[in-house]
């Protein structure tokens, strides 16, 4: 099948690979000329494990390629997916403007039939709003053509999402034409060879699906981190409570664990955007507001456990002289993305607080540059920065730094005091190694250090 992509960032590069990958003749489109060279010539804007090599691959041999030259694009192609960014605005709304700009060009420029697919993350109506974008443009034109609008949202985990494609746990389609409905099935057939995952319903059930899916996961998180924070003062431990709650086969152990909040370009933005949907609707939405709140409260804890720690009282500012290194700037392991990750505010944080700033991350260090610049110090080697620190905070739960050899860092160190914000450590263990050691509501029957 011919398809064109527009948007050549995380969704629709992967999007394009794969369908690539599984047979189809795809054309990427973006307005960003730069981006679109460097593609040509085999540089990848994003990191995600497997992605370079499949788009390497695809574009030798000649299923995929990329382009700023949206009429060939379209005129070529049945099925438009429109997979362009979708950034809060400032009331938190979702700005359609880049996908509304698509679908204005698609209609400025198709010569026949065709599918035009949301595949960007939108509010419920949007469809209909892109389907008017098309349709004013044909006016205008003074021609009647034919196209359907569907709804095809992503479930794509960053740092698994060529997986997350190849392989998914569903494929939702929003389309009321049974006709649309089979030419989706059968752009999507091959990646349903053991099961058949596709879901077929209503256009606007399948734009709220998206916002729903990633508010549950976002209250999860939320719901964890508070339960994680009366543990300590309560003197439990979260991770036991994790084991007895998952073991529940209604509630399950994903996305329960305790950490410094969630980040990303989707939970965030998207909880956002569904409150104000909500808001637009006359509805107010009690949870979502609360779940936003406690994580933005939770971006705070490690900062403050580190002040609590080391803090001189009565000194301001209160880290003043303290050197803290940092394990992770990414908002989760395996991508460089670094946008609302926690790590951004923990880091402020400690440099408002006085502290000097040294970070490691395997892929994020480029992208927190344009975040921190020469404000903090970066090593690409996760021990360099440890010598004569204060204290080790660990923010982003990479592989790396799952089974380091402690008594390096413990020699490195001129205090043994480690925060670990994604309890990858047992506390026995790290108390026979001879460490101060602060986790996240893990207790063992006592309160925990700094709580009152």
């Amino acid at each position: 099948m011919k398809i064109c992509i527009f948007g050549a960032g995380y969704v629709g590069l992967v999007a394009a690979a794969c369908f690539a990958e599984s047979g189809n003749s795809v054309i990427t489109v973006d307005i960003n000329e730069n981006r679109i060279e460097g593609l040509k010539q085999g540089i990848i804007p994003i990191y995600e494990p497997g992605l370079k090599e499949m788009v390497l691959r695809n574009q030798a041999e000649g299923r995929l390629a990329f382009t700023t030259d949206t009429v060939s694009a379209v005129q070529s192609s049945l099925v438009s997916f429109i997979a362009v960014g979708t950034p809060p605005g400032e009331d938190g709304s979702a700005d359609l403007k880049y996908v509304l700009g698509v679908a204005r060009e698609i209609g400025r420029t198709m010569t026949g039939y065709k599918i035009i697919v949301d595949k960007s993350t939108v509010p419920v109506g949007t469809a209909d709003k892109v389907r008017a974008a098309v349709q004013q443009e044909l006016d205008l034109r003074g021609v009647s053509l034919e196209f359907d609008v569907v709804s095809n949202p992503e479930f794509l985990k960053e740092g698994a999402a060529i997986d997350d494609f190849m392989k998914p746990d569903r494929v939702v389609i929003g389309t009321d034409n049974v006709r649309t409905a089979e030419i989706m099935k059968e752009l999507y057939d091959p990646f349903m060879r053991k099961q058949n995952r596709m879901i077929v319903m209503d256009i606007r059930s399948a734009e709220m699906t998206k916002y729903a899916a990633n508010a549950m996961l976002a209250t999860r998180i939320s719901f964890m981190n508070q339960i994680a924070g009366l543990c300590e003062r309560m003197g439990a431990d979260v991770a036991a409570v994790r084991e007895g709650i998952g073991s529940d086969s209604r509630i399950g152990y994903d996305f329960l664990f305790p950490g410094p909040g969630y980040g990303g370009s989707c939970f965030p933005k998207d909880v956002k955007a569904l409150i104000k949907t909500a808001e637009e609707s006359n509805y107010n939405f009690l949870l979502l507001k609360a779940v936003e709140d406690v994580n933005e409260l939770q971006k705070e804890v490690l900062a403050d456990k580190l002040v609590k720690a080391l803090g001189s009282p009565g000194t301001e500012p209160p880290l003043a002289g303290h050197t803290i290194a940092c394990w992770g700037l990414s908002f989760k392991p395996r991508t460089d993305d670094m946008r609302e990750a926690p790590a951004i505010t923990i880091i402020e944080r400690l440099l408002a607080a006085g502290a000097t700033v040294r970070a490691h991350d395997p892929e994020a260090i480029e992208e927190a540059k344009k975040v921190f610049g020469d404000r903090i110090a970066y090593s690409h080697n996760q021990y360099d920065i440890l010598d004569n620190a204060d204290a080790l905070v660990v923010i982003t739960d990479w592989s790396e730094y799952r089974n380091p050899d402690f008594e390096r860092i413990k020699s490195a160190m001129k205090n043994p005091l480690i925060v670990d914000g994604r309890n990858l450590y047992k506390p026995d263990r790290m108390a026979t190694a001879g460490f101060r050691y602060i986790p996240l509501g893990r207790c063992g029957g006592s309160v925990c250090e700094g709580v009152k």
